[in-house]
């Protein structure tokens, strides 16, 4: 079915601009089929598996109908576990953000009740909790159902595969018969057929069906990273793989602008495509993208559906996208016309049990990869710079050049083989500029994360308006060093920690000490020895 934009959906402005603070530029099918059908006040049953967007199907028409100014509870979302139930109030206290007097709370067994209560006491509209905790709060008068006119199941199969039955139908029970029932569920056993039978009125249908995809010809891998060293993990990978051309997916378009100028300032050729830009730029961008100009695409998946270009080599999933379908379509970007490809995705955290839906969905396998090392990414660009030696050796006529170096070593005290090494070092860009006085520094342990990298203090951070990019941009700039062997920028408020290689280290020390960031004089030191 076709999808269509937040804005044409009717929503409060409060919330369509919340989404546009996300970077959300569409919604995704059960969005588009369910949004409306709540907001109508109809009762749902929505068969839709994680990864749909079904928090948003549901969170938005739940803040639309939420009274900001009546302090009672008035909706509530059951849960099968903890993890959900947080990760659930988080998305839709995201979609609240510009909602002023509405309070979300999750509750769940673990967690200090009396804490709960209060908060429950200070006057809650929307509780997103685990059925076991919610009964427990309805035993002790602490949640008072009087006012309730909506109540969500959250992923209704897995409640009851986990035996939650009787305590739902407690719940619902307590709660008002003029309420609005959603209820979503991957599957529809008989007993989740009861239950919609028993407590709804009328239920539409909301399916939504997936197509079988395939993915031949793509070799698929993942990386466990750190939000925080995406941007690096993703430059060691371009090092490694040097794809001709590659597509890069973001979820959001803030993240979209912000990749394509660090990766510029990392010194690669890439350009940002997303829903933000006019026709004519988005030509431009295409029209470089195809010629090679730009080697580098960062795209969310609205802007990418336009991108038909035959020699994608590789495709990066930056964020893992909402829907399982996205990922098919994301990464049928390479191995186009019978090549092969290669698709990188990098998974934080919760994000597994994402990538195993994605993995279940394409009948497929992502294999887990280790994240490459700087000694990994140098080994492989002395590889390449092998290669294409062998490739000159066979093709050129190379006496001018042996009898130069056969005349040099004759008149030194080095071999043949020290002279390829040194041209090798600086074909690599890894040689530094000759200085009158070189400072030798025993760095020791600096706690970087990083074999062979050196951890360095700055004495400037976030609250000076300081960006990771600026501080990759100085450094570079300043010392000459090559971006891409900058490791990982950890950013605080009043201080920043960067990790270079320990041979660079003295270097950069020496470069930034009268060095100016944004008009700020900074401080730059070995970290602290651990």
């Amino acid at each position: 079915m076709e999808t269509i934009t937040f804005e044409e959906l009717g929503l409060c402005p409060e919330i369509e601009r919340a989404v546009r603070f996300m970077g959300f530029e569409e919604a995704s099918p059960i969005q588009t089929k369910a949004i409306p059908a709540i907001i109508s006040g109809k009762d749902i049953i929505g068969q839709a598996q994680t990864g749909t967007g079904k928090t948003a199907a549901f969170g938005i028409p739940l803040l639309q109908k939420i009274d900001p100014k009546n302090k009672k509870l008035q909706a509530i979302v059951l849960c099968p576990t903890r993890e959900l139930a947080i990760q659930v109030a988080d998305e839709i206290r995201n979609l609240a953000k510009y909602m002023h007097g509405i309070k979300i709370l999750p509750i769940y067994g673990g967690q200090d009740i009396v804490k709960q209560i209060r908060s429950l006491k200070n006057g809650t509209q929307l509780v997103i909790g685990t059925p076991g905790r919610v009964m427990d709060h309805m035993r002790r008068k602490t949640v008072k159902m009087d006012h309730i006119h909506t109540v969500v199941l959250d992923e209704a199969d897995e409640m009851l595969n986990m035996g939650f039955r009787d305590d739902i139908e407690t719940i619902l029970s307590g709660v008002p018969e003029e309420r609005q029932t959603v209820l979503f569920s991957a599957t529809m056993p008989k007993p989740i057929l009861e239950i919609t039978k028993k407590y709804q009125n009328h239920a539409e249908l909301i399916k939504v069906t997936k197509k079988e995809l395939t993915v031949p010809n793509i070799e698929q891998f993942y990386y466990e990273v750190k939000p925080k060293n995406k941007e690096e993990v993703l430059s060691r990978l371009l090092d490694i793989y040097s794809p001709n051309l590659s597509v890069v997916f973001c979820n959001t378009k803030k993240q979209v602008d912000n990749l394509v100028t660090a990766l510029i300032g990392r010194g690669y050729f890439a350009a940002g495509l997303h829903g933000d830009l006019k026709q004519s730029q988005r030509d431009r961008v295409m029209q470089s993208f195809r010629t090679g100009k730009t080697e580098i695409l960062v795209a969310t998946d609205v802007a990418a559906r336009g991108i038909d270009v035959d020699d994608v080599e590789a495709v990066f999933n930056y964020d893992l996208p909402q829907d399982e379908e996205y990922y098919v379509h994301r990464i049928g970007r390479t191995g186009r016309a019978g090549r092969g490809g290669h698709a990188f995705s990098f998974v934080s955290g919760k994000e597994m049990y994402k990538l195993k839906e994605i993995q279940r969905y394409c009948k497929t396998k992502i294999y887990a990869q280790k994240v490459p090392s700087i000694n990994d990414v140098a080994n492989t660009k002395m590889e390449h710079i092998l290669a294409k030696a062998d490739s000159v050796i066979e093709r050129e006529n190379l006496s001018l050049m042996l009898d130069a170096i056969e005349e040099r070593v004759n008149a030194s005290d080095y071999t043949t083989m020290d002279m390829a090494a040194a041209l090798l070092k600086m074909y690599m860009g890894m040689v530094k500029e000759e200085t009158e006085e070189e400072e030798i520094t025993d760095f020791g342990d600096t706690g970087a994360e990083e074999p062979g990298m050196v951890r360095l203090f700055i004495n400037i951070g976030k609250k000076q308006k300081i960006r990771p990019g600026d501080i990759l941009g100085a450094i570079a700039g300043e010392s000459g060093m090559p971006g891409k062997l900058i490791g990982t920028i950890d950013m605080f408020d009043k201080y920043t920690f960067v990790e270079v290689p320990r041979e660079y280290a003295s270097e950069v020390l020496k470069a930034m000490k009268s060095a100016t960031i944004k008009g700020n004089h900074i401080a730059i030191e070995p970290a602290n020895r651990k």
